[in-house]
């Protein structure tokens, strides 16, 4: 349980010096912080693996590309 704040200038930002489409990053953001509100984390490199794993696959359902591919 908790909230998720998601400030559009830093997506807008983030999108644009990852070269990103703008959508794909905030479909990117939210998964990512829907993640940590159900307890995924990224401090150790295993985590990471698991919690980058779901967004991956996630990002895909949705039709967006690899998120760490850029």
């Amino acid at each position: 349980r908790g909230d998720l704040g998601i400030g559009a200038p830093v997506v807008a930002r983030e999108a644009a010096e990852q070269g990103k489409p703008v959508q794909s990053h905030w479909a990117h953001m939210v998964i990512h912080g829907v993640l940590h509100l159900r307890g995924f984390d990224h401090l150790s490199e295993a985590e990471a693996e698991v919690m980058e794993t779901i967004e991956t696959l996630l990002m895909a359902e949705l039709g967006h590309a690899d998120p760490y591919a850029y």
